[in-house]
């Protein structure tokens, strides 16, 4: 199997919330997902970055086994992102977007990235999106997000993107947008109608909502005693997601609402500390054990589906190039039971 292609943005942010301030450190919403989908399968990274762009943020992508062949260098500046949270940690308030190289890029893909197993679009210029949908070869699974600024000015081509692909992952006010209604349930009805076969809405702390043409899946967010920067949570969740349903080649229903146990669970590390600093540390026991936490088990069980103890047990510990034929072996055997 190919590995997982992603294509979006690698930034440095500038972030402050009630719990601490961080000054142009590592972000982008590609880098929020290869890391979190690096532990559980190979990745590949198309996105662009300034001269300004640090060595030691190379070495830490790498050091995931996350390829950077795409990763295009430029003169310029690396795209910034300044942002501020107050306790109501569900919504940013953006302070100030510098583009820079990220304004022009154009992806261009990697003759050795064409024929990705899974594609994750992040939220690009649907125009572009589009551009990276005639360079690859359909791969089995294509997820992308979006965001309000491309609803509102690029709706048409946001829904030629949308024909296309088989999940769209965006949170609770861009999904309102997009479908025209306060209904969540009515929203999922419109979307699934232009094309995607899934729409997974992201909630924050209420946990996430996954439609289909089949049913309603509900799971919770994890519960944490204090949230220190949402940045990236989002991104991370889809990482999981997508990067475990890569790790399966699994793309059944069963499967899916398993992914999104999976990708909750990471988002729930990622708002422990600034930037990356958490997922920089996370070792794959502990993604198990939060999989399995009573807490998580207890909700889950109230919202209508299986419990992670019994979707999933004795994992092996992901390998950094991708997971080993034992450890997928488990995983499908797990989503059996």
């Amino acid at each position: 199997m190919g590995k997982l292609l992603v294509v979006g943005s690698v930034a440095l942010d500038t972030v402050q919330t009630p719990f601490g301030q961080a000054e142009d450190v590592l972000g982008g919403s590609a880098t929020y997902f290869s890391t979190a989908a690096s532990y559980f399968t190979s990745v590949d990274l198309l996105a662009v970055v300034g001269e300004d762009f640090a060595d030691q943020h190379v070495m830490f992508l790498k050091s995931r086994g996350i390829d950077l062949t795409g990763l295009e260098r430029r003169p310029g500046k690396t795209f910034r992102w300044k942002g501020e949270y107050t306790y109501q940690m569900n919504e940013a308030h953006t302070l100030d977007t510098k583009l820079n190289v990220f304004e022009t890029f154009r992806p261009k893909i990697p003759e050795s990235h064409r024929a990705p197993s899974m594609l994750f679009l992040g939220n690009i210029d649907p125009e572009l999106q589009l551009d990276v949908l005639r360079q690859v070869k359909r791969p089995a699974l294509i997820a992308c997000d979006t965001m309000n600024f491309w609803i509102e000015r690029k709706r048409e081509a946001l829904w030629k993107v949308l024909e296309q692909v088989d999940v769209l992952i965006v949170n609770d006010a861009e999904a309102r947008a997009l479908g025209g209604h306060s209904s969540l349930v009515q929203v999922g009805k419109t979307i699934l109608a232009r094309g995607p076969k899934h729409l997974i809405v992201k909630r924050g702390e209420y946990g996430v909502l996954m439609f289909n043409h089949k049913q309603t899946f509900g799971a919770p967010a994890f519960p944490l005693e204090q949230a220190k920067d949402p940045t990236g949570a989002g991104d991370t969740f889809a990482g999981g997601f997508v990067g475990y349903l890569a790790a399966t080649g699994n793309v059944s229903e069963a499967a899916f609402r398993q992914a999104v146990i999976f990708g909750s669970v990471m988002a729930s590390f990622t708002v422990e500390a600034f930037s990356l600093d958490r997922l920089r540390v996370l070792d794959y026991k502990e993604i198990e054990a939060r999989f399995r936490d009573p807490n998580l088990s207890t909700q889950a069980k109230r919202h209508g589906h299986a419990q992670p103890t019994q979707l999933c047990t004795g994992l092996d510990k992901p390998r950094r190039a991708g997971p080993s034929r034992l450890w997928r072996g488990r995983l499908q055997k797990n989503q059996r039971r």
